[in-house]
């Protein structure tokens, strides 16, 4: 057996009660009216309003036929899955209208901010407005000033120009007449130089007579001084030509006398490096000599080493000859 599921005897007390309620309501429902309208009681302060009345007679609807429903199925097969599905529906139901009643709340919030919102920003508009219209009325008249400050500048300018026309005008007139006297004194100028280049041309044309003379001698010095130094070069180039015969020939004999410089201190180098070497080899000859002659001497060598004494008949004739002998 299941959860939904009730043994027989369970589903029989469960029927009666279920039934007896049924029709509870159903009576409940003839004896409701449908509205308490006309009625003493029915004033703004009862909660039995139409609206309400409606509602109740729904949910007493809804749960008479619920419950009909249950104890059909507990009559049919002792479950109640019915009322468990009613149930979750009418949860689920539930959870719905609470959603939609937070969203509405939430919509509700929204739409108050956003009527602050627009309060303020109509506020801002309207504030931004009045300020706007300040400095309208403000450009307005500064306007008004700029335009009697432009007249009045304007006339000052005026003014100002034609006095200052009146003294371009007068410096031109001063100008001018500084120009022509400079003009005239540029003319006399003028003819003054030409009268001095006139002068000049003729100083130049006498001038020029005397420098081509001159430069007629300075040829002919010119072409003498050429031939002479010619004539020196020539000698010159003899005498360094000879200077030069002269050169080779020394250099000549002076390579051949460092030739036998040369080959004289050489054979000086083999004499000494001779000598030196047989003074060498007489040292260590004599070194040698000294060292074998100190070895004989340590190991009684040769003519120092001793004598050793002879025992028995033969010494005595050895010493009895040695006697005769220096008897002689």
């Amino acid at each position: 057996m299941t959860m939904t599921h009730l043994n027989i005897l369970d589903s029989i007390h469960i029927s009666a009660v279920l039934d007896d309620t049924v029709d509870q309501l159903a009576v409940l429902g003839h004896i409701m009216p449908s509205s308490f309208e006309g009625r003493p009681e029915a004033n703004e302060q009862s909660p039995l309003t139409p609206d309400n009345v409606i509602k109740l007679q729904e949910d007493r609807n809804f749960l008479q036929l619920i419950l009909d429903k249950t104890l059909n199925e507990l009559k049919d097969t002792c479950s109640f899955e019915a009322l468990i599905e009613a149930v979750n529906l009418e949860k689920s139901k539930k959870a719905e209208i609470q959603k939609t009643i937070l969203k509405e709340e939430e919509g509700r919030k929204e739409i108050r901010s956003l009527q602050r919102q627009i309060q303020n920003v109509k506020v801002e508009r309207e504030d931004e407005i009045q300020q706007r219209n300040q400095m309208i009325a403000h450009l307005k008249d500064q306007l008004q000033e700029m335009k009697a400050k432009t007249n009045m500048e304007g006339k000052y300018i005026q003014k100002d120009a034609e006095v200052a026309v009146n003294q371009t005008q007068k410096k031109c007139t001063l100008v001018e007449k500084q120009l022509k006297e400079e003009i005239e004194l540029l003319n006399e100028k003028i003819g003054e130089e030409e009268r001095v280049n006139i002068e000049i041309e003729q100083y130049l044309r006498t001038h020029q007579a005397e420098l081509e003379e001159k430069v007629e001698h300075w040829m002919e010095k010119y072409d003498k001084d050429v031939e002479a130094k010619t004539h020196e070069l020539d000698v010159l180039k003899a005498s360094k030509a000879n200077d030069l015969a002269r050169l080779q020939e020394l250099t000549k004999l002076y390579a051949e006398y460092e030739q036998v410089v040369v080959e004289d201190r050489i054979e000086k180098e083999k004499a000494r490096r001779k000598e030196e070497q047989e003074l060498e080899e007489l040292k260590a000859c004599v070194k040698v000599q000294s060292w074998w002659r100190g070895v004989m001497v340590r190991r009684q060598l040769g003519p120092y080493s001793k004598k050793k004494k002879k025992k028995g008949k033969k010494g005595k004739k050895g010493s009895g000859k040695k006697k005769g002998k220096k008897k002689k």
